[in-house]
């Protein structure tokens, strides 16, 4: 005999259809003999008490939810799709690497059939309850899964096992957390759930992020006027603002983006082609072979002077994107810079300092793999991964930041797509709305939400003023809905619309035209300055940052 959960009426009796549930499956099962009801189960099952009410044969009594039945284990069964469920999954940590922890847990589900479908960002907290320990770091994610909510509830509870958590105090410090927010529009009541999550309307650190998944959302089935957002709005300010946080590697702190006193990143821009606007083959010899003792000497005293200077990441290229520059072969394109990825790796190793960012500047996915797998620990793309299908989904799978750039069309034909119509909001709504849609792509991709830097693409596709008008209203981008509280990067060194505006025809003369747009980024809102002239540009964001970050 087979023992089963039933949604039924009894008796049963031949020849009914009806369904049945294990813990797995559903099964649609013809029934050739009368059934009676053995006993009942103590397992509740999470759906409604129902009768069957097609057969002349159903009783108006039903069986409570959990009724246990014996089948024949000679009846058939045909089994029937498992219905697609949409839940809501607090995550928590406080103990060692905590984003680390946290996108353990999101793989670990994706791993078993829980697919992380959305992500939140991740926030800095405060604890609750019990205030002697560490800060958390908690965010959210949407998971599409076909387990019944007790079951899911299982598997969450084997993954913090798994993962090593051990539940020593009540709303203690723990190495991951993992909560059931919501289960579809389902009301649950049972001694080990509860859904709605009881603790949602009183906890900024779960609403801040639940917000940012579904703000239009109900929370409680009950209740549907009121929505996610408005739970949030009725909190009391908190003593301590939370912020987002957006690693850039395992041995660096993450970006807070929110925090208004962060400091600004000097990114050196390390170009290693014989055709950059600005500074082509400077760093690489005719032959383009960055691997000879002598161009690797220079190599190395190059990224010396960097860091000296002030430079906390370096992007390497080996593309320009300029206009009308022809694009390179692959093969060439990881020639110029794999070895200098290597030699950063291999010889800037300081056992007191963490290893020094690097950023791999392409629009390949094959070149974002081989970069990451040298020892890159960003990729930052010009397209927003647009002109690579396989970007995104490569980018996901490697686990990395990636830092999407607002561009239309490629480097050939951008100038030509500059226009922002006014009667469809123009220039801030056009980039932001296209920034959105790239965000989006980058999470159906599986790019978790805290692993996307923004980039406005200040010169590409974009002309003149249009680039001063970025500058001028950056604030305005980093508060656009979908786009808040992520990081941003500013690229304005040397750009043509900087001699235009001074009139320095000079790519490498253009220096305090690009100091005055290095600090309006600072003063906008900007993370991460790209720069060519890294002694100056760091001078000029020390400055800006005792202005404007305190």
């Amino acid at each position: 005999m087979k023992r089963v959960h039933l949604i039924a009426s009894a008796p049963l009796r031949p020849p009914q259809i009806f369904t049945i549930f294990t813990p797995r499956i559903r099964h649609v099962c013809h029934c050739s003999q009368a059934l009676r009801v053995s006993r009942i189960e103590t397992r509740q099952f999470s759906r409604s008490t129902r009768s069957l009410a097609f057969t002349k044969y159903t009783l108006p009594r039903s069986l409570k939810p959990g009724t246990g039945i014996d089948l024949p284990a000679k009846m058939s069964a045909v089994p029937e799709a498992p219905r697609k469920r949409t839940a809501y999954i607090a995550l928590g940590s406080n103990m060692g690497d905590r984003i680390g922890w946290i996108e353990k847990a999101c793989n670990e589900m994706d791993a078993r059939g829980i697919r992380v479908t959305r992500t939140s960002s991740l926030w800095e907290t405060e604890p609750m309850y019990v205030l002697d320990q560490d800060r958390f770091v908690n965010g959210a994610c949407e998971v599409e899964t076909t387990m019944e909510p007790l079951e899911l509830l299982d598997a969450l509870q084997d993954i913090e096992r798994a993962l090593g958590r051990k539940k020593l105090i009540d709303k203690g410090p723990r190495n991951i957390d993992l909560d059931i927010l919501l289960y579809d529009n389902l009301q649950f009541d049972h001694e080990r759930l509860k859904i709605p999550h009881i603790g949602i309307p009183e906890r900024e650190f779960v609403l801040r992020p639940l917000a940012e998944l579904i703000p239009d959302k109900p929370i409680d089935p009950s209740r549907p006027w009121r929505l996610t957002a408005d739970y949030l709005d009725a909190l009391p300010p908190s003593k301590t603002p939370l912020t987002t946080m957006t690693p850039l590697s395992s041995h660096h702190p993450p970006i807070q983006a929110l925090n208004p006193s962060r400091k600004t990143h000097v990114m050196a821009i390390l170009n290693m082609t014989p055709d950059s606007f600005s500074d082509g083959g400077q760093n690489i010899s005719q032959d383009n072979n960055p691997t000879t003792t002598t161009e690797a000497g220079t190599l190395h005293q190059t990224i010396t002077t960097f860091l000296s200077s002030g430079a906390s990441m370096i992007d390497i290229g080996g593309q320009s994107t300029s206009p009308g520059t022809p694009e390179v072969p692959l093969h060439e394109e990881l020639a110029r810079v794999l070895p200098a990825i290597r030699l950063i790796r291999a010889q800037f190793r300081a056992p007191s300092n963490p290893p020094v960012l690097i950023s791999v500047d392409t629009y390949r996915a094959a070149v974002a793999e081989a970069a990451v797998a040298a020892g890159a620990d960003i990729v930052n793309d010009v397209s927003g991964g647009s002109m690579d299908p396989e970007m995104l989904p490569a980018v996901a799978k490697l686990g990395a930041t990636i830092c999407l750039m607002h561009m239309r069309g490629t480097p050939a034909t951008m100038n030509s797509l500059a226009e922002y119509p006014d009667s469809e909001g123009g220039l801030i709504a056009g980039i932001a709305r296209e920034l959105v849609a790239r965000v989006r792509a980058a999470e159906e991709a599986g790019i978790r939400r805290w692993r996307i830097v923004l980039d406005p693409g200040l010169g590409f596709a974009k002309v003149g003023p249009q680039n001063v008008d970025v500058l001028r209203r950056l604030e305005e981008l980093r508060s656009w809905p979908g786009l808040q509280g992520l990081p941003w990067l500013v690229g304005s060194s040397r750009k043509s619309f900087i001699g235009r505006v001074t009139g320095v025809p000079t790519p490498r003369e253009r220096i305090w035209g690009t100091a005055a747009t290095v600090a309006a980024a600072v003063q906008g809102g900007a993370d991460v300055v790209r720069v060519h002239d890294v002694r100056e540009m760091a001078q000029v964001v020390a400055m800006a940052d005792a202005i404007w970050r305190y």
